[in-house]
């Protein structure tokens, strides 16, 4: 069957498995770029750990990554109009290595 008549309708078919519908927490994004791409990596940086791991790196062509944008952007508005502006930091409120780890 063509893939005109199997999305006739514009009806997509989208199946999201359980251990990735649990999501992954991210507290820092890095973004780099090559003429072709876009990488975005998800680190979850914890305090007194000095070392943090990438959870997750997605991959995106150019115009992908400018409707991710577009999309963010378009999703950021409704919120803030249905609960409020979301308060950005000038600095960021903990600094990437969160100082000294803590004794006990």
């Amino acid at each position: 069957m063509s893939e005109e008549k199997k999305n006739k309708g514009g009806k997509i078919n989208i199946e999201l498995d359980e251990s990735v519908a649990e999501g992954t927490y991210s507290n820092l994004a890095i973004i780099n770029h090559s003429v072709s791409e876009f990488v975005v990596d998800f680190v979850n940086i914890m305090p007194g750990r000095p070392k943090s791991k990438v959870k997750s790196r997605i991959i995106l062509t150019p115009q992908h990554a400018k409707r991710l944008l577009k999309a963010l952007g378009d999703n950021i508005s409704k919120f803030e109009q249905a609960h409020g502006e979301i308060r950005d930091y000038d600095k960021a409120p903990m600094p990437l290595n969160f100082g000294p780890t803590g004794q006990a």
